[in-house]
């Protein structure tokens, strides 16, 4: 009875909810807005927080010898190139396995603007990736072999068909089909984009994955962390808090079987909506010899080379006339480093008039004001937030923080109308549940020691506000002011960018109806009030 009168009670609050955004949808030019915090916080509805089990038949392998799998489609720099890529063979896990050989499988995609025409043919290559143990009694893994192919010479906003595998071995895909993204220009725009963060595999995430599907994006960013297979030990015993339960292991193990499971589960999907991913702590995953995201490198494609930053941990594409920037907390982002210096780049060669809208995304965010992870990424902020700002980056995505909030437009903590939106979505449906209790909540605000992440810095970067009302102190004691609306439930959010000026931004929690937004807001560039640095550094350009 407890139970239905909880479930009753999240029913009205979600009518009224609903009922809030039953008028005219608001803009961020009636912004500021007044800081709100969900009433959903406080009832701690959760769903089912728990893992698929192997024995699911949506993530067992169903494909016989060296058939393709888990096929996905992810995007290059530019509208006239895809990446395809699949798994064959099986994986294996024990104490003595034996790799297998990727040149014994081609690597090969027929694909064509018809389903009885594929008169193409475009050849990739293949790997295998390990996750070795050095102690004893811990399980190895060796991965099945790693298809990558690239599609060039492709047309914006056109359908292709196309079939992988390997033709010689009588191992072809089913037919499936992708479209190619707009054409870059300020009139071109995907219809909608699908953004999620956090998601893993649990029956929060097939949810959360349901409401995207019936969302029919174009195209799918994953803000990091993605199959939590770092909460198990090589044995394939799984926890909610792996410090709590394994807390005496000689090393962070990993359960690499869950990504193979996730592959599966996710390609209905993911062979015909493009992905573009980007690391997360969870994808980490350190192995013997000190190695480290051999998973997330080796079984997804990246425009890296096509971006000109040679690395899978940050790189840039276009998707009409939006320019996304996906950048890495976990590597170096000091102003010395290759990433930042290639981050400078990259902006100083965005043509605004080309693609207007600038959108960049990482995993852990700098403005969310949950208790969890809270100011956990300042050192990553004082070395680049200046320079995002610099160029006028329009939104910034981020995930790692299990709840939704949306920020006012902010720099450096102070309201700004020139700053960028900050969105976190880290509530895609992970093992680890939802963040509910905020920094500013009585009593709940963190040592500023303890806000350092070793992935992330070796510093602690976060000290008290200098200005504001929170000055001279670590956190606010209400709801600041820079953030707009915080919830802690599951869900996704859709982009769609309208025109050179206005996007419309939803958020769609898991428990509501498939048509219902959580949030909803028009983000609108300020092109008669804001300055920005283009092409030329030398330049400024009205925006």
């Amino acid at each position: 009875m407890r139970f239905w009168k909880g479930f009753a009670l999240v029913g009205v609050i979600l009518i009224l909810l609903e009922e809030s955004f039953s008028g005219s949808i608001p803009t961020t030019l009636d912004g500021p807005f007044e800081p709100v915090t969900s009433p959903l916080d406080q009832i701690k509805f959760r769903g089912f927080a728990v893992d698929l089990p192997e024995s699911d038949q949506r993530v067992m392998r169903q494909a016989k010898g060296f058939e393709p799998e888990q096929i996905s489609v992810s995007l290059s720099a530019t509208e006239d190139s895809v990446w395809i890529s699949w798994i064959t063979g099986e994986s294996q896990i024990g104490e003595d396995i034996e790799p297998l050989d990727p040149a014994s499988v081609a690597s090969i995609v027929y694909f064509g603007r018809k389903k009885t025409g594929l008169n193409r043919k475009a050849v990739g290559y293949s790997l295998v990736y390990s996750q070795l143990f050095p102690f004893e009694g811990f399980k190895n893994y060796t991965s099945g072999i790693i298809h990558h192919v690239r599609l060039t010479g492709l047309k914006p906003g056109t359908r292709y068909f196309y079939r992988c595998g390997d033709p010689s071995a009588g191992s072809m895909s089913n037919l499936h089909s992708f479209k190619t993204m707009p054409a870059s220009g300020p009139h071109n725009y995907p219809s909608r984009i699908a953004i999620v963060g956090d998601l893993g595999l649990t029956y929060n995430s097939t949810s959360t994955v349901a409401h995207m599907q019936s969302n029919n994006p174009d195209l799918l960013l994953l803000i990091g962390d993605v199959t939590y297979s770092d909460l198990y030990l090589t044995n394939g015993t799984g926890s909610d808090c792996y410090h709590c339960s394994f807390n005496d292991t000689p090393i962070h193990e990993s359960y690499q079987p869950r990504w193979d499971y996730w592959g599966r589960f996710m390609e209905p999907l993911l062979s015909e909506t493009p992905i573009m991913v980007v690391e997360g702590n969870h994808e980490l995953e350190e192995q013997g010899h000190h190695k480290t995201f051999e998973a997330y490198k080796s079984r997804f494609a990246f425009p890296s080379v096509e971006s000109g930053s040679n690395s899978e941990f940050y790189y840039s594409f276009n998707a009409g006339g939006i320019h996304f920037i996906m950048l890495g907390p976990y590597i170096s982002f000091k102003r010395s480093g290759e990433q930042y210096k290639w981050l400078e780049g990259d902006l100083a060669n965005v043509d605004r008039s080309v693609t207007p809208w600038l959108i960049a995304t990482w995993h852990a965010p700098w403005y969310s004001t949950y208790r969890a992870h809270y100011r956990e990424a300042e050192c990553m902020r004082l070395e680049m937030e200046e320079l995002l700002y610099t160029y006028g980056v329009d939104i910034v995505f981020n995930g790692h923080v299990h709840a939704y909030e949306r920020s006012n437009r902010v720099y450096n903590y102070t309201l700004d109308e020139c700053g960028p939106v900050h969105i976190t979505v880290g509530d895609g449906g992970n093992r680890e549940n939802l963040a509910i209790s905020h920094a500013d909540d009585p009593g709940n605000c963190p040592d500023p020691a303890s806000t350092r992440d070793p992935h992330l810095s070796d510093n602690v970067c976060a000290t008290n506000f200098t200005v504001g009302p929170a000055a001279g102190k670590f956190c606010w004691d209400r709801q600041p002011e820079y953030s707009a609306y915080r919830e802690g439930s599951f869900g996704h959010g859709i982009l769609e960018v309208l025109n050179e000026t206005y996007a419309l931004w939803t958020w769609h929690r898991n428990q509501d109806l498939y048509n219902t937004a959580g949030d909803v807001i028009y983000i609108v560039r300020e092109t008669e009030k804001c300055l920005f640095r283009t092409k030329s550094q030398d330049d400024t350009i009205d925006c």
